[in-house]
């Protein structure tokens, strides 16, 4: 995947395409932005024939040598979108200066990123990596065995260490906790531990019904009265009905976690959504 850099990297000149005003349904958000040189595109503004419009329209500008231009774009059938919204647009040549802005830009939203902490790196724990190095969340990594964060190929930090608990209590505000090590009593003690945060976003453990009343019984005796044990997801991804692949139990979670962090960055509409899912991993 092209890097914002790796775009920059390339010849320029470069427009800037910005959807300043949003009415109605649109494919993207006012403010959304994305780059375009003669041959080269960063980002969407959505996709769709309004994106190559905007396109075909950002280049055409950069050829007559001009600075600006502006779109105002019904999402109809006129241009064979239903969204039935209205957009307005507009195209700027960038300057250095636009391209350092871009740059802060890029550098904010990933600083904005909310933190996903996968506790396991066996198969799953890895798929899982691999899959949230493709969103857009600060994914985390942790096992104590260094040979199974070897096998980790996906660009996401990894973290050896014999104390994922620690983790746990100093992860940010609104961090996912995904739970899948390779010992269940690992598994109950990192699921207290992040049950204990109630400004957690998700917390989801690895396991079957059978191990969620396990686990049940066990934090009746250990844990907190305060803390809500329905706060858990166990078990993960349960949607995926009997697949056990660990890429398809993977993007079950993933999609899970990402519903749950959407949710919690909008207050109006945050649930924390636990439910005692059926279904599940052994």
């Amino acid at each position: 995947m092209r890097t914002l850099a790796q775009f920059f990297a390339t010849p320029g000149p470069f427009a800037a395409i910005e959807l300043t005003a949003v009415k109605g349904s649109s494919p993207r958000e006012q403010g959304v932005a994305m780059y375009v040189s003669a041959d080269a595109c960063f980002g969407t503004i959505g996709g769709g024939q309004l994106e190559y419009m905007a396109i075909d329209e950002a280049r055409a500008m950069l050829r007559r040598g001009h600075d600006s231009a502006h779109m105002s774009v019904p999402l109809g059938p006129e241009i064979g979108q239903c969204c039935g919204g209205h957009v307005e647009v507009a195209l700027n040549r960038m300057t250095g200066a636009d391209i350092e802005t871009a740059f802060e830009r890029e550098a904010t939203a990933i600083a904005e990123y909310p933190s996903v902490y996968v506790f396991g790196a066996g198969h799953v724990g890895r798929a899982l990596a691999a899959a949230f190095a493709l969103l857009p969340v600060r994914a985390v990594l942790l096992d104590s065995r260094r040979e199974e964060l070897s096998l980790c190929t996906a660009p996401v930090e990894m973290r050896l260490t014999p104390l994922p608990e620690a983790d746990i209590r100093t992860a940010p505000p609104g961090s996912a906790f995904v739970i899948l090590t390779h010992d269940h009593a690992l598994d109950f003690l990192l699921a207290a531990e992040a049950l204990d945060r109630p400004d957690a976003a998700y917390v989801g453990m690895i396991g079957s019904k059978t191990k969620r009343a396990s686990f049940r019984s066990w934090f009746g005796r250990n844990g907190e009265p305060s803390v809500d044990m329905n706060a858990l997801v166990c078990p993960m991804g349960a949607q995926g009905g009997k697949d056990k692949r660990p890429e398809v139990i993977a993007a079950f979670v993933a999609a899970e976690v990402m519903a749950a962090l959407t949710a919690a960055s909008n207050p109006g509409v945050r649930q924390r959504g636990r439910r005692e899912a059926v279904g599940g991993q052994t």
